[in-house]
């Protein structure tokens, strides 16, 4: 019974992860596809005999490119930066675009521009060492009179949840890791269970 059990659990583990992935890439389509024929067909575009399944996600593909090609201009940039400032002034509004934009930025552009998590470090606290990712090189002026002159934003993630700590550290605690930002965050957000092929390797067999 305790086999049939143990072979059970290992088939959940090894379909689940899948099946929430199918899931999640599937909601996102559909929702998108929905979104996008509701605005096609309401607004006259396109007549419902004309209409034929994909045109929804073609015509968010053809939007987004299009609102990158703008971003990028310049007079993208002003549009842009005028629209941040005046969300930036809106009590409520503010705090949940802004952490909405921030939390987006840490996603890559494409453009190979420097990223929010610019790189990973291992800092060291006592007898232990925790995986951080330098966000901020250059101190709030604020600080400096402190001796900040020589410290750094370090970002620490929680494993299983949203949301960290942004600590102060000075150069001289922190050791570069040869190692990428999203395998970092994999490792430091799964508290070192992520189904890697070394696990496999090592994990006992029963009999």
């Amino acid at each position: 019974m305790r086999k049939i059990l143990t072979l059970t659990m290992r088939g959940l583990v090894t379909v689940l992860p899948l099946a929430l992935t199918v899931y999640v890439i599937w909601w996102l389509v559909n929702s998108v596809e929905s979104l996008l024929q509701r605005m096609l067909l309401g607004l006259g575009v396109i007549s419902p005999q004309h209409y034929w399944p994909g045109l929804g996600l073609v015509t968010a593909f053809f939007l987004l490119l299009a609102i990158g090609t703008l971003v990028n201009a310049y007079a993208g940039k002003l549009v842009l930066n005028f629209w941040d400032e005046l969300l930036g002034r809106i009590p409520v509004i503010k705090t949940i675009y802004g952490s909405f934009r921030d939390v987006v930025s840490m996603l890559p552009s494409g453009s190979g521009e420097k990223r929010d998590l610019q790189r990973v470090v291992l800092a060291q606290f006592g007898e232990a060492h925790a995986i951080g990712f330098v966000t901020r090189e250059d101190i709030p002026n604020a600080l400096l009179a402190l001796g900040g002159q020589e410290w750094v934003m370090v970002y620490f993630p929680l494993s299983y949840a949203f949301g960290g700590y942004t600590v102060f550290l000075p150069r001289s605690r922190l050791q570069p890791l040869d190692i990428s930002v999203e395998e970092a965050m994999r490792l430091a957000i799964t508290a070192g269970l992520t189904a890697g092929g070394s696990r496999a390797k090592g994990a006992p067999t029963d009999s």
